[in-house]
């Protein structure tokens, strides 16, 4: 296939994206399963953290996907499904960007606390860190999971930062139940 006609078809499946790693890798490690998809809530209005007055049920008070950011979560739903690649599970921070992130890519969303901001509360690394280790070490074969979440808890877990939209996928070391691998990094440009 030519490179134009290659970006053409990208184009018709609504993807703009970098690849860090070879496709087939990426495929195979979730196909493979006993992962977790790492991601990163889509783009937002522009700001860092919430604004003063934060609540977190109360979307009105939170920073939001961006209209870019709601495409993005688009693109990254049609990522999976081009791929016939479904989640075991999505799970998400319980703020609003992440929320609307899972339920935009995947029509589907389970709030977990490990995955809630710890931006403006360091007491809770640790143990939110502990949760999200323990829980990737159970990921069986053959399944993978969806976990939205954000800069600050990414950094924490795996040692790596992320643009908004953007994912890792991780692993566990069977021999070292703190230990993460990260397999590869998924982009989705707006």
């Amino acid at each position: 296939m030519r490179r134009r006609e290659m970006l053409c078809a990208i184009g018709t499946v609504g993807l703009s994206r970098r690849v860090h790693a070879s496709d087939a890798a990426l495929v195979g490690a979730l196909r493979a399963g006993g992962v977790a998809v790492l991601l990163r809530h889509a783009i937002t209005d522009p700001g860092v953290g919430d604004p003063p007055g934060f609540r977190p049920g109360d979307c009105a008070t939170q920073r939001q996907l961006s209209a870019a950011g709601r495409d993005q979560a688009g693109r990254i739903g049609a990522w999976f499904n081009a791929r016939a690649l479904k989640p075991a599970a999505v799970r998400s921070s319980a703020w609003c960007r992440c929320l609307d992130t899972a339920t935009l890519a995947f029509g589907r969303v389970e709030p977990w606390p490990a995955l809630d901001s710890f931006f403006g509360d360091r007491t809770r690394v640790a143990a939110q860190t502990a949760a999200l280790q323990a829980d990737l070490a159970r990921i069986e074969p053959g399944r993978f999971e969806v976990w939205v979440t954000h800069q600050v808890n990414i950094s924490a877990f795996n040692g790596e930062g992320v643009a908004m939209g953007a994912a890792w996928i991780v692993r566990s070391d069977p021999g070292a139940a703190a230990k993460v691998h990260n397999l590869g990094r998924l982009s989705f440009d707006a």
